[in-house]
């Protein structure tokens, strides 16, 4: 059997251009197949037929056409986030400038943990988190690491204000808060975090304010921009105020709302942000990058020191002084892939106000989802969306007669709601998520595709009326 030819090398890219060829024809069969954003049949039929289609994935003797079935059968099988009644999670469809650049990465294979193995995108790396730190933190000469995403940058906030105290940091976050904090906290071996109610979905000042008074020791208040749930910010300026008041260290997770800052009729819903010590952003949510993009960026780089770590095969003392960068202590991991060069290339081909008007679109769309929402009879709204997430629900006629789905005032119980989403799950049609609010089940359609149109938007509603019956 040859050698199969490498990615890259001197015959790169021509041992590449009819791979391609066949990756996007078995991507465009793939989703042909399925016909919609989600393959029909639940679990157990679509890893059947995933099962059939791959067969043996360890055999004897290799399959030359392994590339082609394989992506197909995955393409047919997928949740496509690019199909408009795809809205479950803060899953984006990525752009196509940003996913072939994602592909030149995976070509090129550079490792951000030593020098030599990632000459150019080490600076690469440098130029554009210090533009996004710049973007959080105005003017302030701050810095940004990339991360897996919200979940690792939130882990990465927790410890830095752990080694900036000089040891254990008592975490208080909000009711509504990523549930990424509370592991990080068991994972640095924090003292239990205290939760502060957030009854409307946000941090009760009233009560963080009891919170702080009460304490005593090295503490870090987490605020949210952009829950999980409904897409709520926390009032950041007055969560601020009152850390300052306390001497309090505070983090504000906005991997959800981050990319508000590039809206210029919207990025005054983050005032405040710049209060923070770190800050999380998560540009495969509202960013429009394949995973993974996410960043925390620190306003004090002193901060950073915590993080240095020696291996004198990657950053021995002589090379360093010598001048040679040290990129062991820019990250948790040792060997990590080169998502700055997605990231640099959307930024550089949509500039800011170009992401801005995807952001401005799909929260458009979100305020248009609640207008269709409040004018059907057979819908309730949770709230008007503050980003691209809108919670609602069914509500089934009134009847004399007792039924099992709907509650004593008419509205749908939680057992319905739950049932319609799984059963748009199983048909396919349709991927909602789901959240809980005020004590109630409600649908969530998470809208970050910038070309959902209206219609789309009546076509869901639609959808979900047409499942709601019994």
């Amino acid at each position: 059997m040859s050698t199969p030819p490498l990615a890259s090398g001197p015959q790169g890219t021509d041992a590449l251009r009819p791979l391609l060829d066949t990756v996007l024809d078995a991507l465009d069969t793939g989703r042909r197949a399925r016909g919609g954003p989600l393959p029909a049949g639940g679990p157990h039929a679509i890893a059947a037929r995933l099962r059939t289609a791959v067969g043996n994935v360890l055999p004897d003797d290799g399959d030359p056409n392994a590339l082609r079935t394989v992506v197909q059968a995955l393409a047919e099988g997928a949740a496509d986030p690019a199909e408009p009644l795809c809205a479950a999670h803060l899953h984006c469809p990525p752009l196509a400038v940003a996913t072939a650049a994602d592909l030149a990465a995976s070509a090129l294979n550079p490792s951000l943990d030593s020098w030599d193995q990632a000459p150019a995108a080490s600076e690469l790396e440098t130029l554009v988190t210090r533009a996004l730190a710049d973007q959080v933190f105005p003017g302030r000469g701050s810095d940004a690491l990339v991360t897996t995403g919200g979940t690792e940058a939130n882990h990465l906030a927790l410890l830095l204000a752990r080694e900036a105290h000089g040891g254990s940091t008592r975490l208080i976050c909000g009711a509504n808060a990523h549930h990424s904090l509370m592991r990080a906290a068991w994972l640095l071996g924090l003292p239990e975090p205290i939760v502060v109610p957030a009854p409307a979905g946000t941090v009760d000042l009233a009560e963080l304010a009891a919170v702080l008074a009460g304490l005593t020791g090295p503490c870090l208040v987490a605020a949210t921009a952009g829950t999980t749930d409904a897409g709520l910010i926390d009032p950041l300026d007055e969560i601020a105020t009152l850390c300052r008041a306390h001497g309090a260290r505070l983090h504000i997770d906005a991997a959800y709302g981050g990319p508000l800052l590039f809206s210029d009729r919207r990025r005054h819903l983050l005032h405040g942000l710049d209060a923070a010590h770190t800050v999380t952003l998560d540009l495969h949510k509202l960013g429009w990058q394949p995973v993974a993009a996410g960043l925390i960026a620190v306003r004090d780089t002193q901060d950073l020191t915590a993080l240095h770590q020696r291996a004198d095969y990657l950053n021995a003392d002589d090379d360093t002084a010598a001048g040679l960068p040290d990129l062991l202590g820019r990250s948790l991991r040792t060997t990590r892939r080169p998502d700055i060069l997605k990231i640099a290339v959307t930024l550089k081909t949509l500039g800011r106000t170009g992401l801005g008007a995807l952001v401005d679109a799909v929260c458009e769309r979100a305020e248009e989802f609640a207008d269709l929402i409040t004018a059907h009879p057979g819908f309730e709204l949770y709230d008007r969306p503050t980003l691209s997430t809108v919670l609602f629900r069914p509500v089934p006629a009134r009847d004399d007669t007792a039924r099992d789905d709907t509650a004593t005032d008419g509205t749908a119980t939680d057992d319905t709601v739950a049932a319609v989403r799984r059963r748009l799950l199983t048909d396919g049609r349709a991927v909602l998520g789901r959240a809980r609010q005020d004590g109630r089940l409600w649908l969530k359609a998470t809208l970050l595709n910038p070309h959902t149109r209206s219609d789309d938007l009546a076509a869901l509603l639609k959808l979900v009326e047409g499942h709601t019956a019994p």
